[in-house]
């Protein structure tokens, strides 16, 4: 089956190897970003390689009114969407009391706000009956408290809980919801939450963001709810149910702790 895919946050990293995946699939593309020359350069080129369409939408989503502006362009050109990537997020790094409330406030509506915006809006256009897929990105960290990033670890948490209670809603229907919880990532998501010399990110063998994204739409087409990919988050995950909170919370911060 043919699926026109809406992407956010398909620029970079595990986005962009997920549009790929798309497009290599010889499925159609709505890309969005806030970098419009890059959308415009993808485009072009899963068009020559892999002959599908790509609608461009440029779009930042920590402004509330996007997903609305998304969704309006997508009834003005005629486009039902049968799948939802939330990909877009970004985090932040350093103790709450220090870190920038505008940043965090962004981040909130980013990870959260927008992701539930767009999800709401993607179901409102789907003609009963229709089917339609839906791939949130969490993380890791959504399964464990976040000392050092603590607005971003919570974001993710609430990532990974909306997505397991809308996938039971929607088990008896033509819809299914998958959230895709990588761990440490090589992506330009370090430098952008000032990540460099954490321990988190000082970690050998972190995975790329083409073999992660692979996982994510494997795990998509399958149906399944929640992917874990790599044996290493995996153990992670399942620690982090087994293991006292106490105990979490002190670990994390020394993982996060930068390296001198």
């Amino acid at each position: 089956m043919k699926y026109t895919a809406l992407i956010t946050g398909a620029s970079a990293g595990i986005g962009l190897e997920l549009a790929t995946l798309f497009a290599q699939n010889g499925h159609d593309l709505v890309l969005v970003a806030r970098s419009e020359d890059k959308l415009q350069r993808l485009a072009l080129k899963f068009a020559v390689k892999y002959k599908v369409y790509t609608l461009v939408l440029p779009q930042d989503l920590a402004k509330h009114e996007a997903p609305d502006h998304i969704f309006d362009a997508l009834k003005q050109a005629g486009i039902t969407v049968d799948v939802l990537v939330n990909n877009a997020g970004f985090g932040n790094y350093g103790y709450f009391r220090d870190t920038s409330l505008r940043k965090e406030l962004d981040m909130m509506q980013v990870n959260i706000v927008a992701l539930t915006h767009l999800t709401k809006r993607f179901l409102d256009q789907l003609p009963n009956g229709r089917p339609g897929k839906i791939l949130n990105i969490a993380s890791t960290a959504a399964f464990v408290p976040g000392p050092l990033m603590s607005v971003y670890y919570a974001s993710k948490a609430y990532v990974l809980s909306f997505s397991e209670a809308l996938a039971e809603e929607q088990r008896n229907t033509n819809i299914t919801v998958t959230v895709l919880c990588p761990g440490a990532t090589e992506t330009e998501f370090k430098e952008r939450a000032n990540l460099e010399g954490s321990g988190l990110f000082s970690m050998p063998f972190m995975a790329d963001a083409a073999s992660v994204a692979r996982a994510g739409y494997e795990g998509l087409m399958a149906g399944d709810v929640v992917v874990v990919p790599g044996l290493k988050n995996k153990l992670t995950a399942l620690s982090a149910r087994l293991a006292p909170r106490s105990f979490l919370r002190p670990a994390v911060k020394s993982i996060q702790e930068k390296r001198k």
